[in-house]
């Protein structure tokens, strides 16, 4: 991964699936308690590894939570990866990433909310959310060239600027689904955006 200037590299400590099944304990307490509010004793409670243990897998606190947020958000990409290459039509893909957006879990929200807060005041998490946006934005680009390649798709605005507007409005859904806000109402959402689509992308429903 590449490092924005100034940023301090971190050390990969090696571990078995003991150390991968204890991240995902890090995970789940960081979706719970939050960044500032995840400690050793925590981690060690919930999984029942010893504090030293902690230590030696992972080097310093920061550096556990650090990871721990590297592999939720990219897990979640990977999830969005699989759905976008689960049919080859153009326009259900389309319907089906926007389903899974929509539909992502309460819990990965936190997470993506705690990433976004710890990586404005940090230049390696900072570096990383470029790539992970990257990767987030990539199954759609797929997609839309897909239809535009196969003639499915006749966009009246680039194809870069749509993508823009999709990844704004499900990132959109972040605060109101962890803050539990009733706002937006979710069917008449998907509605807007996949018609709002259907009409810049020139597809016939």
């Amino acid at each position: 991964m590449d490092v924005s200037a100034g940023a301090r590299p971190r050390r990969r400590r090696a571990g078995g699936e003991r150390r991968q099944a204890v991240l995902g304990n890090v995970v789940e307490i960081l979706a719970e308690r939050g960044y500032h509010n995840t400690r050793f004793q925590d981690v060690s409670h919930a999984s029942g590894v010893a504090i030293s243990t902690l230590q030696g897998y992972f080097g310093s606190r920061e550096d556990m939570l650090v990871e721990a947020l590297q592999a939720a958000t990219d897990g979640e990409v990977i999830e969005m990866l699989r759905v976008g290459e689960s049919t080859e039509d153009p326009w259900q893909r389309v319907v089906l990433l926007i389903d899974r957006g929509i539909d992502t879990p309460t819990p990965v929200w936190r997470m993506l909310m705690e990433f976004w807060t710890a990586a404005a005041h940090d230049d390696e998490l900072r570096a990383h959310s470029i790539g992970l946006q990257a990767r987030y934005r990539a199954p759609f680009e797929t997609t839309l060239r897909l239809g535009v390649d196969n003639g499915v798709f006749h966009p009246k605005h680039d194809i870069g600027s749509v993508i823009d507007l999709v990844v704004a409005a499900l990132d959109g859904l972040c605060f109101p689904r962890v803050l539990q806000q009733p706002y937006p109402e979710i069917d008449g959402f998907r509605a807007v955006l996949l018609d709002q689509l259907a009409t810049t992308l020139g597809v016939q429903q």
